[in-house]
């Protein structure tokens, strides 16, 4: 059993899918375990301490990857990267399918089972794998660090001879892993917060904190919430109330903090350009959806903008910017899940495909896309290539390749809920895009009893990311 480990090459990714405390673990498991040369580096592990954990460092990715049943990554990599696995290998990371239709086909085009860790669902045995989590809680603590860095004044209230400085007021948007880290962050560095969410279960967790919860509390309020702890769409109706609350609270604050995310959509917008120049010169706005485009009007990605004396702060890939403590948290998510899937008398790869963590994660198998959020247009196969590709030339696609896998193979199901983290994936013994003719026919001859006996999973919820 190999496992292997990439460097990661999207641009302004530092983070590393294994640290040298993992790569032991999974050596201690019986695993053979390969990283490419350099891959630790950008989160400050360096080849030396990977050695001495006991892995090999390879001089390229291709060597790397050569023979491995297990590829571990960061950030979705090229297909053509693949070339070289053990047929079947398993894929496992944060590989961002919604929107990337093509990318996600060329990963099926190479034979490997692709699995996407932020559809982890939200039981209590997967809390350790849970890497929307892991890496939200980071990102709403450095996004209240980076407020402080611009911000030209102190947090707390200060008690002098020479008179009082007040408090800085920070306002965090958004009461889910991020939120809830920001709150908690700012109040230790001496700021006043408010926060606010659409989800009524968020307000005992902001004022356990010490903070003031803001929102319009009507009945549709009370609603806001689905059963698995997710928010809901609210009405247009309560979204012009809201918006009404929210404009005139920013108006008065120091410091805004955002954190709304929808998986496979845009960042919704709650800040327009009319609230930013509401905002006293000076004050500053943390953008943590920018990677999404932003949930403010003039957040540009990747950069720190200044509007009417108003500093808006855009960076992208923020847990990234911390990338020493987020790879240890996202290494260990990785190992706790890799771990189930190892049987460990005979220290090989024991895959239960009917464990529910797998099937809700799984994105790609046997050449086809067979996660149940993904459905195929009407009349045409669901499988996109027989058997992988037996060259990196062969695995590297045209454009019109490209373009042509989203077309005949993949059509995004939209997420029923409007969230802040990934939606609860879908029962794939329920999905017709996932049972073929004949397993629909033995289905319909079960007795309906039995059938009625299957009962979903037990959630629960941990909050939005």
């Amino acid at each position: 059993m190999k496992i292997a480990i990439m460097r990661e090459r999207v641009d302004g990714e530092p983070r590393v899918a294994a640290t040298p405390e993992t790569v032991g673990k999974f050596i201690a498991l019986g695993a053979e375990v390969a990283i490419e040369a350099g891959a630790g580096e950008g989160a400050r592990f360096p080849d030396a301490d990977y050695q001495t954990a006991g892995a090999t460092v390879a001089p390229s990715a291709a060597t790397a990857v050569k023979g491995a049943d297990v590829v571990l990554v960061v950030r979705r990599p090229d297909a053509a990267l693949l070339d070289g696995v053990n047929p079947g290998a398993l894929l496992i990371g944060a590989l961002d399918p919604y929107g990337n239709e093509a990318e996600i086909g060329a990963l099926a085009l190479t034979g490997v089972t692709a699995i996407a860790m932020e559809f982890m669902p939200r039981i209590t045995r997967a809390q350790v794998m849970d890497i929307l989590s892991s890496q939200a809680n980071l990102a709403g603590y450095q996004g209240v660090v980076d407020a402080a860095a611009e911000f030209d004044r102190a947090f707390p209230m200060m008690m002098t001879a020479a008179g009082t400085i007040k408090p800085a007021k920070a306002f965090v948007m958004g009461a889910g892993v991020a939120g809830l880290q920001a709150i908690a962050t700012a109040r230790r560095l001496g700021a006043v917060v408010t926060a606010t969410d659409v989800r009524p279960a968020a307000k005992e967790q902001v004022q356990s904190l010490g903070a003031k919860f803001i929102a319009v509390e009507d009945d549709e309020f009370k609603q806001a919430e689905t059963a698995g702890g997710y928010a809901k769409e609210m009405s247009a109706a309560y979204k012009e109330k809201q918006a009404a609350l929210t404009a005139s609270h920013i108006a008065k604050q120091d410091i805004v903090i955002t954190t709304a995310l929808i998986p496979g959509r845009p960042a919704p917008k709650l800040i327009s350009k009319a609230m930013v120049e509401s905002m006293a010169p000076g004050s500053v706005i943390v953008d943590l959806a920018a990677e999404r485009g932003g949930n403010v009007e003039l957040t540009v990605p990747g950069e720190v903008v200044r509007h009417n004396g108003v500093t808006i702060v855009g960076y992208k890939n923020v847990p990234g910017r911390i990338a020493t403590s987020a790879s240890q948290l996202y290494a260990r998510n990785l190992f706790a899940f890799v771990e189930t899937l190892i049987d460990k008398k005979a220290k090989t790869l024991a895959v239960n495909w009917d464990d529910e963590l797998v099937k809700a994660t799984v994105l790609t198998r046997d050449g086809a896309v067979v996660h149940p959020n993904f459905v195929t247009k009407a009349g045409e196969p669901r499988v996109v290539a027989v058997a992988p590709p037996a060259s990196a030339e062969k695995a590297a696609l045209t454009e019109g390749e490209k373009v042509a896998i989203p077309a005949m193979a993949l059509t995004p199901k939209p997420p029923v809920d409007e969230t802040l983290a990934a939606p609860p994936a879908g029962d794939p013994d329920h999905s017709d895009a996932m049972v073929t003719p004949e397993k629909k026919a033995a289905v319909a001859k079960k007795p309906r009893a039995s059938r009625a006996k299957k009962a979903a999973p037990k959630t629960e919820p941990s909050g939005d990311k």
